[in-house]
């Protein structure tokens, strides 16, 4: 996708010709000329929804009104296999998704960003994602037929949360009934780590904890807090096992679609906003911890430490370099030092 660039949005911004198309105020009184539709599966009041709403009001601004962008959060299309199945048919024309979940059965590579306990930082992220792992990933993206945007969407990093006791040893995983997304590497990790872990879409995680299918799950902060599962669970391990973001990616006849100026519309509000969205994420994250004490939720720091060395005993990391690969392995490293 030769118009979802860095260099086009600098390019853009700094000719005006973005937020002069349509001129302050102006709105188009007819129905919009195209109209996509973008769903992801964070609540309404995730960053990541708040950002591409903010989006679809740039792009039908700066559109004056010829491009409608339609937000359907919180799994209303379905879960992300189904939206990832409406995407390439077309039904859906974009998507945020995760990586290291439903994406990575198309395209496998794109999980790498998941591997346990392999970034230490945000800082380690930023470069990875907009250096040679995050080029090497898109292109894997475009290799399999779908387009897809520059800028990623930060979920951040993940935390273990039980209903029953606090996880602060790699030990205390024996046995332990977790829900994870369905993806591979989700539970190849647990498993390395002795838990036992059910493959559960995130529409489907609260009830599955409040009827005790599991006794725990992971996820970011952000989303414990806003999908409210602290009303299902008791303790939060800040464990950073994984970070997690999303590639927003688009149905490619769809795009197509859209002469280049409004591509360059689309491409500006999006990729800009998934920047303002990175930094909000982290602050939440940041943040976050003293309002989920004050919703009962109580916090362990863990024994990082002997989480990885349980990896590296198990084989973990020799067997996913070897299903990644030395190539997308060495971009990887290139930033968070050997795993091995």
């Amino acid at each position: 996708m030769t118009s979802i660039t860095r260099r086009r949005i600098l390019m853009a911004a700094g000719a005006g010709a973005i937020t002069t198309i349509a001129g302050p105020g102006i709105r188009n009184a007819y129905a919009a000329e195209f109209t996509l539709k973008t769903g992801n599966n964070s609540a309404e009041s995730h960053p990541q929804t708040v950002y591409m709403r903010k989006a679809a009001a740039g792009i039908a601004k700066d559109s004056n009104g010829r491009v409608e962008l339609q937000v359907f959060p919180n799994s209303q299309l379905g879960g992300d296999p189904a939206m990832l199945s409406q995407l390439r048919t077309g039904a859906l024309d974009f998507f945020t998704i995760s990586g290291v979940n439903a994406l990575s059965a198309m395209v496998p590579n794109a999980a790498i960003t998941g591997v346990g306990f392999a970034f230490k930082s945000n800082e380690e992220v930023s470069a990875a994602m907009n250096g040679d792992l995050g080029k090497y990933i898109r292109a894997q993206v475009r290799k399999a037929g779908l387009e897809v945007f520059d800028q990623y969407w930060d979920n951040g990093f993940r935390q273990i949360t039980s209903g029953s006791k606090p996880i602060k040893t790699a030990q205390d995983l024996d046995n332990f009934k977790i829900r994870v997304p369905p993806s591979a590497l989700w539970t190849s990790l647990f498993q390395s780590l002795g838990a036992s872990p059910t493959n559960i879409s995130f529409n489907e995680a609260y009830s599955a904890l409040q009827t005790k299918i599991v006794d725990g799950q992971e996820n970011p902060l952000v989303i414990i807090e806003v999908s409210k599962l602290y009303e299902v669970q008791k303790y939060c391990a800040l464990s950073n096992h994984m970070w997690d973001g999303f590639l927003c990616l688009a149905n490619r006849r769809s795009w197509g679609r859209l002469p280049p100026n409004l591509q360059e519309i689309v491409t500006h509000h999006i990729n800009s906003n998934a920047l303002e969205q990175q930094k909000e994420v982290i602050r939440v994250n940041a943040s976050l911890r003293s309002t989920l004490e004050g919703h009962g939720l109580a916090f362990n720091e863990v024994d990082t430490k002997g989480f990885r060395d349980k990896l590296s005993k198990s084989g973990f990391y020799a067997e996913w370099k070897k299903k990644f690969g030395d190539e997308a392995w060495g971009y990887l490293e290139k930033v968070t030092g050997n795993l091995a």
